[in-house]
């Protein structure tokens, strides 16, 4: 946290930032700087730095959201921290206190598998497509999803091509023949084996997924890994989640046994048989999923995004699996921590009284108007008119504006009010609703689109320095050397 943040602000909003800050009671000293401005959006980083002095001590400079260009400028010539706050001053609490998690946050230690379903079905083109947006989207190792009866004859073209485009692969087959292919071209884990076709697993140079066999429970779980450690195969556990209504509970039961009969073997689970199969949103499905993985130490998880309403599962499972680590590392709840699983409704709703907007209006000389909401009502004011109500349509016949421009931004912005009001969500004005991990990057003010930028920068490193490694071990192998380069 700084030590002393100056908080530069209009002369509209400065009562409502100081009585913030005073409500607040932040563990930091600040300042607050009025500039010669009505409202604080309209100030431009050139602006500023021909105004503004900050104080002796200031660790931090700290502009309105809404302001636009960059504040690199203004840090070196200050020599001191700029940053462009939250949209909403009122969010200046909860910006803090994120501020200082971002500081020691985004590890994690669970793997993403990203399964394209129907492999066989799809062009190689298409395949790749698939597997650069889910490695985007956070996945470590694309897993090829193969059709019992459908051939795949390109199989192996395809392996090849994902791993020259320097993704990690698993293959998803219980033919043999395919999985030796798979294997052959590069795959690295398959899924999955038991009693009928373990023998596979010792001729193969990968790691396979040991599951249960058809019908039986954990002791035959336990038979098929005392053979594999016999012959000294690379496995991961897997007990196999049940949908819902067809033994989800006792799935969960057979992960924490086999974790207490297991207790240092490494375990997968296949989360994508609740989220692909429930008629729900993902985003809630898969924080629960993941923070159970994180408790019993799974560490690998297979997801997809097949069904429509599990778009951006994966996403969803990388933004998890830091949350959970985060709260399972800082014995913490995974609550004002993240907000980026929360997309329809808001983790706050930010809410002016009325009072507080009346006190605002007395201030107003300019024609233009405000517009407000809180968890029930719109309001609608300038300096000479104040209207509230619950429906967009029915203030705006109450506005008499004719003006066609005018009338078209006014019924966008109260539409979109008015959903917020019906979703339980904080209206800015002149800004986009916030849908958690799915708002745009550039529009996000509050911060969280950094944390996600981060995170994808932080996937793509990852990436770059496993495509580095394997090259090293292919050279080594072939008796060359071949180095990092420029």
């Amino acid at each position: 946290m700084p030590e002393r943040v100056l908080f530069v602000t209009g002369k509209l909003a400065a009562p409502l930032l100081r009585d913030t800050l005073e409500r607040a009671a932040p563990a930091f000293a600040y300042d607050v700087a009025v500039m010669k401005i009505t409202v604080a959006a309209l100030m431009t980083p050139e602006w500023i730095a021909r105004f503004l002095e900050p104080p002796p001590g200031t660790d931090l400079i700290l502009l309105p959201g809404r302001i636009q260009g960059d504040v690199a400028p203004l840090a070196a010539r200050f020599g001191i921290p700029v940053e462009k706050g939250p949209r909403d001053l009122r969010e200046i609490p909860e910006y803090f206190g994120l501020a200082s998690v971002r500081r020691d946050y985004g590890a994690h230690d669970i793997e993403i598998l990203a399964e394209i379903h129907d492999a066989p079905s799809l062009e190689p083109e298409e395949i790749l497509r698939r597997a650069a947006y889910y490695a985007a989207s956070g996945a470590d190792i694309i897993d090829v999803g193969c059709s019992p009866g459908r051939p795949f004859p390109a199989l192996g073209e395809v392996v090849r091509a994902l791993r020259a485009a320097g993704h990690r692969v698993s293959i998803d087959s219980f033919d043999a023949a395919e999985v030796r292919t798979a294997v052959a071209a590069g795959a690295e884990l398959v899924l999955s084996v038991n009693g009928s076709n373990l023998e596979l697993a010792r001729e193969l140079d990968a790691t396979v997924v040991v599951i249960p066999d058809s019908g039986q429970g954990l002791d035959s779980l336990d038979r098929s890994i005392e053979a594999l450690e016999r012959w000294g195969a690379r496995y991961l556990i897997d007990p196999i989640l049940e949908p819902i209504g067809y033994g989800f509970a006792e799935s969960l039961w057979r992960y924490r046994e086999a974790r207490r009969r297991q207790p240092e073997a490494e375990m997968l689970m296949g989360i994508a048989n609740i989220t692909e199969l429930t008629d729900a949103d993902t985003t809630g499905m898969n924080a629960l999923l993941i923070g159970f993985c994180q408790e019993l130490g799974i560490r690998h998880v297979l997801t997809t995004e097949d069904a429509a309403w599990a778009r951006g599962a994966v996403r969803e499972v990388d933004v998890a699996r830091r949350l959970m680590h985060y709260a399972l590392e800082h014995r913490t709840l995974p609550k004002r921590v993240d907000p980026r699983l929360v997309t329809v409704k808001d983790p706050d709703v930010v809410a002016y009284g009325e009072a507080e907007l009346r006190a605002m209006q007395a201030r107003l000389t300019d024609p233009n108007y405000r517009i407000y909401t809180d968890r029930e009502r719109i309001y609608v004011f300038n300096a000479e008119r104040f209207v509230v109500g619950t429906r967009g349509r029915e203030i705006f016949e109450r506005l008499d504006v004719h003006e066609a421009t005018h009338a078209f931004y006014l019924g966008r912005e109260l539409t979109k009010a008015e959903l917020a009001v019906t979703l339980g969500k904080t209206y800015r004005q002149e800004a986009p609703l916030a849908w958690g991990y799915l708002t745009p990057a550039e529009e996000d003010g509050a911060g969280h689109a950094r944390a996600d930028r981060a995170d994808r920068l932080r996937v793509a490193r990852e990436r770059a320095d496993r495509r580095r490694a394997a090259a090293r071990r292919r050279a080594q192998n072939d008796g060359g050397d071949e180095g990092d380069g420029p």
